[in-house]
């Protein structure tokens, strides 16, 4: 028996919404085009927010707030400034969240740059430079020492970028997967545009800063 619309339960239009937060008639859509398959519907609407989330990138982001986390008993504190479109998304219930765990989320993986693109080039030439060392000893061919480089840098990224880490309270998302389903559900572009992070004893502190990419011509 096909799936459709009249066959998803509220029980299950339900569940996926406290999952993902997502709209009810977009939980409904993706647990219909998924056949009534939970996960895979969460799948679906990854994809969706991602897709959302790329269309509106391009988007001026003058809004938002600022918030700051104090952790591990005053001994890590975070100011991060997340942007949006409008005032009234920055007011929202479900913005405030999103900026309480990137806030989070930095304190307690301590990422360096905001994302790839922020890497400067003398971090990315040692970082690379480490890796190809490190396969041209282990006897690969060069060919094969390239690619395991490029594998090693994506990792490097993961390790250090903010957008490219997972998200400390669900590893299975990133934290950019986190911002697109925002995106996807609040319909505005959200940006991550700087971050501090200060912990007692460290000799200086982490501070990131993300310059408003340049608009595309047309």
């Amino acid at each position: 028996m096909s799936t459709t619309m009249a066959n998803i339960s509220a029980a299950q239009v339900k569940e996926l919404r406290d999952k993902t937060g997502a709209p009810m008639m977009d939980c409904k859509q993706a647990l219909t085009e998924a056949k009534g398959d939970m996960e895979q519907a969460v799948v679906v609407l990854r994809k969706k927010g991602v897709s959302v989330a790329a269309k509106k990138a391009a988007r001026e982001t003058s809004e938002g707030s600022v918030a700051s986390y104090i952790h591990a008993g005053g001994k890590i504190g975070v100011l991060v400034e997340v942007n949006c479109e409008s005032d009234f998304v920055a007011r929202t219930d479900d913005f405030k969240e999103l900026v309480h765990d990137i806030a989070m989320h930095i304190a307690a993986s301590d990422p360096k740059y905001v994302r790839k693109e922020d890497v400067t080039p003398a971090d990315f030439a040692r970082e690379k430079e480490i890796f190809l060392a490190q396969a041209i000893a282990s006897g690969k061919p060069a060919n094969i020492a390239e690619k395991m480089v490029n594998g090693k840098m994506e990792k490097f990224y993961e390790e250090v970028c903010l957008l490219e880490q997972p998200f400390i309270k669900d590893q299975t998302m990133s934290i950019s997967q986190i911002i697109a389903a925002k995106i996807g559900k609040l319909g505005e572009n959200i940006a991550v545009r700087r971050f501090a992070r200060f912990k007692v004893g460290d000799v200086g502190e982490t501070i990131a800063v993300t310059k408003p990419t340049e608009p595309k011509a047309e």
